[in-house]
């Protein structure tokens, strides 16, 4: 085989892992109602099962590299699409909220594999020169994930069922094992570094500890339990503070919270993007429970949200070459919290171009936003620390997507039970999180804006 032929099948192979987990990131939002009503439970209680497949991913993310490293990108890849395969399956086979939760926990651990080893193998089998344009070509497959899943989805709830939200990534799925069998080299290495196991399980433990005590007083008003968690997750959290200082080789080395923009651009992407992730799950809810939109209509109308993103990510680049970092985070934040909080005034009466313009707005400028942060957060480490610090960084995005699902629908429901109104419930929980978002630019203000940024490329966002 020539090796632009197996260059262009890796290419292909990685899209397909990429645009898998991005699907099923959001696929599940709009059929939440349908699902909810088979499983004999409400919709308000269905966030977990967004939390589960998130959490998960975040949790073995940092393990991806070293398992491609030790046994193979061939081999870790493959076992990678069989479990997602499989969670899949298991999904659709669910009688139980339960068993659906479990479930797409299997489908996670898969999920959590693909974008990274994908981006690796990619990496060694290209020049440094094609590098950025393969990575430009999977991304759009990433892309195409957050725009067709509330609109497949919705068409599956409608034309058959909500199972058919998880079915469609086994031929997917039995495509790229196919592929990544007969394309995909090995790799594998003897010498692979050490894992730092008890690391791992530190950030891991505080991660979801920190989720489950946002989710726990939702789900059975104990609050006893979620101080406890919260405790937990903290304590894991300070002990990996000694932990990571004694060790020479931890899984995330304290260095990398002395570069000023990491730290800041760390925590102010979990602010910003716990409010931003409520989005695509309340407003799906909104458009079903309180306006009556049909599964396909409330899909269709979070396509504009996608497709402005992906149209404004050319504008991100000449933006902050002429206003740099920190003015545009804070001026982008301000709208992307604004745009969140205007669906609190989104009715049966409102106009649908109102509602498709609200959400244009929102996508456009959390497209940027995020780009934005991504590109501030991690242009200042050094080559040593790049990979632990893309890989803490993705362990935080996935933390906050699962915190945003958890606090949004919590707001909900306790607006709702205390006012009596599943509508007035809404609408302040949108003005909630919309406010944490908003708060998030008090953090973007700390970015040590450096005087080459405004006159050098940006050519990582």
């Amino acid at each position: 085989m020539k090796q632009n032929s197996s260059h262009t099948a890796l290419l292909w192979i990685a899209a397909a892992g990429f645009f898998m987990q991005a699907l099923d990131t959001t696929i599940v939002n709009t059929a939440l109602p349908s699902m909810a009503h088979s499983l004999g439970v409400k919709p308000l209680v269905m966030q977990p099962v967004i939390v589960a497949y998130t959490l998960t991913m975040a949790t073995l993310t940092p393990a991806s590299g070293w398992l491609a490293d030790r046994f193979g990108t061939r081999h870790v890849y493959f076992t990678a699409i069989l479990i997602f395969v499989l969670g899949s399956l298991c999904c659709a086979g669910a009688h139980t909220l339960g068993q659906l939760i479990v479930a797409r926990v299997l489908q996670g651990i898969g999920g959590s594999m693909l974008m990274p080893i994908g981006r690796l193998a990619v990496l060694r089998a290209v020049s440094a020169e094609q590098y950025v344009a393969a990575l430009a070509m999977i991304s759009v497959a990433g892309q195409a994930g957050p725009i067709v899943g509330p609109t497949l989805g919705g068409w599956f709830v409608e034309a058959v069922s909500w199972h058919w939200i998880f079915l469609i990534n086994v031929p997917i799925g039995l495509a790229g094992m196919f592929a990544v069998h007969r394309y995909l080299p090995g790799n594998a290495s003897a010498a692979a570094p050490r894992f730092d196991l008890p690391g791992c399980a530190l950030v891991s433990l505080s991660m979801i500890a920190f989720s489950l005590a946002v989710d726990v007083p939702a789900q059975s008003h104990r609050a006893a339990w979620a101080s406890a968690l919260f405790v937990l997750g903290l304590c894991a959290a300070l002990l990996y503070i000694p932990y990571a200082r004694r060790r020479p080789d931890p899984l995330f080395r304290l260095a990398l919270f002395r570069e000023p923009n990491f730290s800041v651009g760390l925590i102010g992407n979990l602010v910003c993007r716990v409010g931003s992730s409520a989005v695509p799950f309340l407003v799906p809810l909104l458009l079903q429970l309180e306006l009556g939109y049909s599964p396909l209509r409330s899909g269709l109308m979070m396509m504009p949200a996608a497709l402005a993103g992906a149209l404004a990510k050319r504008w991100i680049a000449p933006l902050i070459r002429r206003y740099g970092y920190d003015t545009f985070l804070l001026v982008n934040t301000l709208i992307v919290g604004g745009s969140i909080v205007a669906f609190a005034l989104i009715s049966r009466g409102t106009p649908v171009l109102v509602g498709i313009a609200v959400l244009a707005i929102f996508g456009a400028a959390n497209s940027m936003q995020f780009a934005a942060m991504n590109s501030v957060t991690l242009k200042g480490l050094s080559h040593e620390d790049a990979g632990s610090g893309n890989s803490l960084f993705s362990m935080v995005q996935m933390l906050a997507m699962g915190l945003g699902v958890s606090i949004g629908g919590a707001l909900v429901s306790v607006f709702a039970h205390q006012w009596g109104s599943a509508t007035l419930g809404f609408r302040m929980s949108f003005v909630c999180v919309g406010l944490i978002t908003l708060a998030s630019a008090l953090i973007f203000r700390r970015i040590d804006e450096a005087p080459t940024v405004r006159r050098g490329a940006v050519s990582s966002v």
